[in-house]
């Protein structure tokens, strides 16, 4: 028998923000039984925690979202930063990560970590691919601050402004068409597609990730930082973003994102809505 902990990430409230399920002592567990219990929950992503391979650290975490292990994620950061604080520990730990160790800080049910990965640009995909995976016309896509870019601090997702509120609402994926681009962007992964719309320091934000099982996500923290990494270097100046997303599938998250001096910063709450065990198989 395994522990685990499921808490709703960049929500204050249950049943809002993103679900993660967290294993808090993963010791036991066998390495082909970790992709097999992240796809049982199926969340978006799923938590695996082992004693730090640097004593001075926390923790070494792993990530897995139901089809893949992931080298960084943001909501399974701040969540399980909010769990292991839960848990006695804290409030300022170190994390280790695909990424290497990241620095964190969790109490009383909110957490920050911050990231000075480099930003890496990977292309530019194309407007009418980019429409046809959003189903919208390409006369919805803004490009009076960028063309969709595909960008990455760990995590790659492709990054679309849209003209309106309206447009992020009516977006319908075409799965072809996030199949066509993995194709042609195998660096991707899986084609992740970040849409928004901003008015100035408020950003409101669809992500949707259909080839790893993740037909809409309600929270993504590491797309966050990305986008705020990459506006902060268009613009040459510092950021403080309020990212809303999950509003148009009913589960509202807020992600705080700041970036200084080349390092980004992301802050949320997290709240535990249930815990328990489950039977591992020999």
């Amino acid at each position: 028998m395994t522990d685990f902990l499921v808490l709703d990430v960049f929500s204050e409230t249950p049943y809002g923000g993103n679900q993660l399920a967290v294993i808090p002592d993963a010791t036991n567990l066998a390495e082909a039984q970790l992709q097999k219990i992240a796809r049982e929950f199926n969340y978006s992503e799923t938590t695996f925690v082992f004693p730090p391979e640097d004593p001075a650290h926390t923790a070494k975490v792993r990530i897995f979202t139901p089809m893949m292990e992931v080298p960084f994620a943001g909501h399974p950061t701040i969540g399980t930063a909010v769990a292991m604080a839960g848990l006695g520990h804290g409030p300022d730990m170190v994390l280790e990560l695909g990424v290497g160790p990241l620095v964190c800080y969790a109490e009383n049910g909110t957490a920050r970590f911050t990231t000075r990965a480099g930003l890496d640009q990977m292309g530019q995909p194309d407007i009418a691919l980019i429409a046809r995976a959003l189903g919208l016309s390409a006369d919805r896509i803004s490009t009076s601050v960028h063309a969709p870019v595909m960008a990455s601090l760990g995590l790659p997702f492709t990054f679309t402004e849209l003209t309106d509120r309206a447009a992020l609402s009516a977006i319908v994926t075409d799965i072809s068409a996030f199949r066509d681009g993995a194709d042609q962007y195998p660096a991707t992964l899986d084609f992740a597609q970040f849409a928004y719309v901003r008015d100035r320091n408020t950003i409101h934000a669809r992500m949707f990730a259909p080839l790893d099982n993740i037909p809409e996500d309600p929270a993504t923290g590491s797309a966050a930082a990305t986008l705020a990494a990459y506006l902060s270097q268009l613009e040459g100046h510092d950021l403080n973003l309020q990212l809303h997303q999950g509003d148009d599938m009913g589960r509202p998250s807020v992600i705080g994102v700041q970036t200084r001096n080349g390092a980004v910063t992301v802050s949320g709450s997290a709240v535990k809505v249930m815990e328990g065990r489950f039977i591992v198989e020999p």
